[in-house]
């Protein structure tokens, strides 16, 4: 009997080149936990039917001695993320029956590793949100509460490695859309440094935020997953040439944390007392703690909000029903783009189209959209001022464990600020990880962040792994 709970890629690699087990067999037992535990969880939108011949097609690698570090690993994907000839609908009507014409660059090279593709998961609807609540085909459930999110836009990626329906799974955080949901469901969440892994055939929320990270049980698991899809693509202009790729040494074993901005309202008191303990932690591996500030940290979540917007609204445009997706006939053409929006766009993903035309709209483009971006290059100095004294920065992952269901839709001001820790990430480019550091009293799993230098993964790799053991 092989043991989901306690398997990892590491373990599994071993067992299905020991023979232990073959990768359909492997693949069968998650086949089986899917159907068991979905229906309720709503982690899965779809289960490949593909997915046995794909393990098939590791079986032979395997067995001619040709495996590598992810072959015959069943990874889930996110529904934004393009696997050629599968429906990528981001998790939108305007996009239900699309079918990706194309690989993304991450699923093509997982390809060439034998990797098995279970399915694609449910999510926020073209990633906007925190809680998998704006999905057009049902909020997903938190393995660990079913009457919780399981938080977002990632939800569906994180809940599936929770409830052991995928050893590992590919997410996409342009705000803190791994590392948010891998908190709320006890996994690990990677966010990579900004241009690192490819975003060819990762549907755009905003082009200057999005990473596609790992969302798995371990920091070693999902070492092993980055170092599979990192690298330079000329397919994405984003992409940083790895001559440019300098990595830090982690050599001081200085974290930083920013207390002023931790210790504030509105910050769950065990939350706190959880990220305290693990920071006593960090002091017994022989790290040094250090009070830092950034001045400018207290505006990130303003600016983000304007400048992902934007970006929301110019990248949406293209969903007019006119090239691909659903398409409503409607009168005049105006009248079918008007028809074909209103209905195939959710509420949340209409807000913000329209707050991003509002900011970048005649007039009020200096306003905001060009202050915002004024804001963010002081958040970027303030960083890279930082990074020259720590190696890295600890806070926690979110201000609370994952709340309940429909209790922060009414307020979207409320969904918000469950982002506080993670969007200054996304604004500055830099790397983090998310990693399991307890419970709360109801057992609800909370989440410590690392934040590491510009190609710092490593370091987060190194220090995560500390915190593990």
């Amino acid at each position: 009997m092989i043991d989901l709970k306690n398997l990892t890629i590491k373990k599994a690699r071993k067992h299905l080149d020991d023979g232990d087990f073959t990768a359909r067999e492997l693949t069968e037992i998650y086949i089986k936990e899917i159907k068991k535990n979905n229906s309720d969880i709503n982690a899965y939108l779809e289960v490949f039917d593909d997915v046995l011949a794909q393990a098939d097609i590791a079986d032979k690698i395997i067995k001619a001695g040709n495996s590598t570090a992810l072959t015959g690993i069943p990874i889930a994907v996110k529904d934004n993320i393009l696997i050629k000839g599968k429906i990528a609908s981001a998790a939108s009507k305007i996009l239900s029956n699309y079918k990706a014409t194309y690989d993304s660059t991450v699923i093509r090279k997982l390809k060439a590793e034998g990797a098995v593709f279970l399915g694609r998961t449910n999510m926020d609807e073209f990633a906007m949100g925190s809680s998998t609540e704006n999905s057009a085909y049902g909020v997903t459930k938190n393995p660990c509460d079913t009457s919780r999110v399981a938080g977002g836009s990632s939800g569906g990626s994180a809940a599936a490695v929770a409830m052991n329906g995928a050893l590992a799974s590919l997410g996409s955080d342009t705000g803190g859309s791994i590392r948010q949901p891998a908190s709320f469901c006890g996994v690990v969440g990677l966010k990579t440094t900004y241009g690192g892994v490819s975003r060819f055939g990762l549907m755009s929320m905003g082009s200057s935020l999005d990473q596609i990270g790992p969302i798995a049980k371990t920091v070693a698991d999902a070492e092993i997953i980055f170092n599979e899809i990192s690298g330079y693509d000329k397919f994405d202009s984003t992409s940083i040439p790895g001559t440019l790729r300098k990595s830090p040494k982690n050599t001081r074993k200085i974290v930083g944390i920013p207390y002023s901005f931790i210790e504030r309202e509105g910050i769950d008191k065990e939350v706190l007392a959880n990220f305290n303990l693990s920071i006593e932690k960090l002091k017994m591996q022989g790290y040094k703690i250090k009070n830092i500030e950034l001045p400018h940290l207290k505006y990130s979540l303003a600016v983000y909000y304007i400048v992902m917007p934007a970006e929301v609204s110019t990248n949406l445009a293209r969903f007019d029903g006119i090239r691909y997706g659903m398409r409503e006939e409607e009168g005049t053409l105006i009248d079918s783009y008007k028809k074909t929006r209103g209905d195939g766009f959710g509420k949340e993903t209409r807000r913000r189209v329209m707050l991003g035309t509002y900011v970048l709209s005649s007039g009020y483009y200096d306003s905001y959209y060009n202050k915002a971006n004024s804001v963010r290059a002081l958040l970027e100095k303030d960083f890279r001022d930082i990074f020259k004294e720590v190696d890295a920065i600890a806070t926690p992952t979110t201000p609370s464990p994952a709340f309940k269901i429909g209790e922060k839709t009414g307020d979207p001001m409320q969904m918000y600020l469950a982002d506080i820790f993670t969007v200054p990430v996304n604004l500055v480019g830099v790397p983090a990880i998310s990693i399991p550091s307890g419970v709360n009293k109801d057992n609800l799993p909370l989440g410590l962040q690392l934040i590491a230098p510009w190609w710092g993964e490593q370091t987060l790799f190194e220090i995560g792994k500390s915190i593990e053991q």
